[in-house]
């Protein structure tokens, strides 16, 4: 058995639509969810290794369904070989995507795919060095995700995330009294942390220019996705002191490098489901600042996106001083009412721990899989 692609064949393939319930209803200014809709797939080879990979359909987006998402994945499914996607050289170019036709696929499919197949791959790996541990990404510092609503209740929220050891909260803004949500956040935390917040994009930019400005009294430690598109975002960029970071306007690599070229945003979120998986969304960190966001995955999104994030924090400027460093956006599961794993990624003092196990160490719940299907 080898990472050579020639001993491994799959012996099943699943593909499993199912849904996990918020603890409160998700509010942003794109609309309002009750629960997140996912797919999870599940390869398994003939040598019994199991990988297993998520797609989150971003619904709120105007991306990819997940009627379209199921059918991608079952029609990869059926596609005769795949052995060869257990080949590391084969995906030494990101480029493959490109040119397979079997992954020419919207880009949460496509990174279900990827996250499985590296999940086979680490499960390998330790498989075939019994007697070392298996090497772990560090626990990466993550930012409390305050969901929108009445300034008080943000606010009281808000102390229940900085009583679990949380320092750097994110607001979503363009629903209300913004200003007022910030504030009332602000001095319940108090001076020392970190205040995030994000707009989807909801503001027109003479909007954003008022906003921005009003938003330096409160020392914000950056604006992610204040305008619709790149263009605007560069205009602002111009005037404002607080960082910008981009979410929507920033999809691939090239949207990056875009983003650079124009210093439209300094600074990115990256979403695995909204690049199409890790591989891009490590090029994306190694070409500018980042921290790695949750699309509202499950725990295998999440644990997959916790090896973004260590890549993200071990990342060193050769020639300078060390890149910034930023809370990730992947306590998420904390929002959810339910899970599907029996072992998952743990949330501890503002932290995210990588369960122990091989490959990402995600245990799956059977009984609450069958619960939450679709």
């Amino acid at each position: 058995m080898g990472c050579d692609g020639l001993s491994l064949r799959l012996a099943s393939v699943e593909v499993i639509p199912y849904a996990l319930p918020f603890r409160e209803p998700y509010v942003t200014a794109r609309g309002t969810l009750t629960r997140r809709e996912m797919v999870m797939l599940r390869l398994t080879t003939d040598e019994g290794l199991v990988g297993l990979g998520e797609a989150v359909p971003l619904s709120l987006r105007g991306g990819a369904s997940l009627e379209q998402v199921v059918r991608e994945l079952q029609d990869v499914a059926a596609s005769e070989p795949l052995y060869d996607f257990f080949d590391r050289s084969y995906f030494e170019v990101f480029s493959v995507a490109e040119i397979d036709p079997r992954l020419r696929l919207s880009a949460p499919a496509r990174c279900a795919v990827l996250c499985a197949v590296t999940d086979i791959w680490s499960r390998l790996a330790d498989a075939e060095d019994p007697g070392s541990e298996p090497i772990r990404p560090t626990p990466v510092t993550c930012n409390a995700t305050l969901i929108a609503g009445p300034a008080a209740a943000v606010a009281e929220d808000a102390l229940a995330w900085a009583e679990e050891g949380f320092s750097t909260f994110k607001l979503k803004l363009g629903v209300d009294d913004d200003l007022a949500l910030v504030q009332a956040v602000r001095d319940a935390v108090g001076p020392r942390a970190r205040l995030r917040v994000d707009a989807n994009g909801a503001w027109s930019l003479a909007t954003a220019l008022a906003m921005v400005s009003e938003l330096e009294q409160f020392d914000i430690e950056l604006v992610e996705q204040p305008v619709r598109t790149m263009e605007e975002a560069a205009l602002l960029s111009r005037e404002s002191e607080v960082p910008l970071s981009g979410d929507e306007s920033i999809n691939n690599l090239e949207e990056a490098e875009l983003a650079l070229d124009l210093d439209a945003f300094q600074v990115t979120g990256i979403k695995l489901a909204k690049v199409g998986g890790l591989f891009e969304a490590m090029e994306i960190g190694e070409l500018m600042p980042a921290y790695a966001s949750s699309a509202l995955d499950g725990p295998v999104g999440i644990a997959t996106a916790a090896r973004l994030a260590s890549n993200i924090d071990d990342k060193v400027n050769p020639v300078g001083p060390p890149p910034p460093r930023y809370a990730h956006g992947l306590a998420t599961q904390r929002l959810f009412a339910a899970t599907i794993a029996s072992v998952e990624c743990e949330l501890r003092d503002g932290m995210l721990y990588p369960p122990p196990g091989p490959g990402l160490g995600i245990e799956i719940d059977e009984d609450a899989l069958q619960a939450h299907r679709l």
